[in-house]
């Protein structure tokens, strides 16, 4: 499976955070370490932030932690924070829509995988 390269932005951020989680993190400590461009990578803590992952400390000696310990967080969370879940499947071909009553011939297939592929992502043990 390929990550957008929004989510695996995210999950780099994530995972450097992870390793030390007490550490206070600013965006030019970030996008040093990470080499993210910097506008992606304001919208990625924007958004990590909204979604309550990570927390924003304003300030003079403020920047970005952790706001949940690094194996409360899920790779479904992470992508849900920066790009949204999907629990709807989109057609394995490309078309708009499968009509229901004559899906296409990898509809079914795809709808499972879809599924498995979104529980394993949701799993507790998968974590960062």
């Amino acid at each position: 499976m390929t990550f957008s390269k929004t989510t695996t932005y995210a999950l780099r951020i994530l995972t450097l955070m992870a390793s030390n989680p007490d550490k206070m993190y600013t965006s030019i400590n970030l996008n040093e370490t990470l080499e993210i461009p910097k506008k992606y990578l304001q919208r990625l803590l924007t958004d990590l932030t909204r979604s309550g992952i990570i927390a924003s400390i304003q300030g003079r000696n403020g920047g970005f932690v952790l706001s949940k310990k690094p194996n409360k967080i899920t790779v479904a969370s992470i992508v849900e924070a920066v790009e949204g879940l999907k629990d709807e499947v989109s057609c394995f071909f490309g078309f708009e829509k499968c009509a229901l009553d004559k899906p296409c011939s990898m509809h079914n297939v795809w709808n499972e995988t879809h599924h498995n592929i979104l529980n394993l992502l949701k799993k507790q043990n998968y974590q960062i």
